[in-house]
């Protein structure tokens, strides 16, 4: 496995990894996860809680553009260190992203959102360089 795939698959997780976080204030909220209501719990949160899911929900909205970014380089056989560089970015990106949003880090979280970003568009700009 490439590691551009590599780094789609670690993204993958990443989402479901800033779940934990949010589960966490969830139940700290009323002192229960109320799985039979989650999203009205969620919708209750503040705070660390309100990012927390912020981060979570934004984790979902950043991978379909990564993942396409890094097909579209694999189906034009664009391969080497630019789109190596660019996937492992855009993962080390996603975890400073989710560690911003959780300390309340506004400007750096949008500066690292905006990193996330550019590495996902270069990904699908790589096979017109190549």
């Amino acid at each position: 496995m490439t590691i551009p795939f590599w780094c789609v698959f670690i993204s993958a997780l990443l989402i479901f990894l800033a779940k934990a976080p949010l589960a966490k204030a969830m139940k700290d909220e009323n002192g229960r996860y109320d799985n039979n209501h989650p999203r009205d719990q969620q919708a209750r949160l503040k705070g660390f809680g309100a990012r927390a899911l912020a981060a979570h929900m934004n984790s979902f909205e950043a991978f379909p553009l990564f993942a396409v970014g890094v097909l579209m380089a694999h189906v034009t056989q664009t391969h080497g260190t630019l789109v190596n560089a660019l996937a492992i970015t855009f993962v080390v990106a996603r975890v400073l992203y989710l560690i911003c949003y959780w300390s309340n880090l506004h400007w750096q979280r949008s500066l690292i959102w905006a990193i996330g970003l550019f590495c996902s568009l270069g990904l699908m700009l790589t096979p017109a360089l190549a």
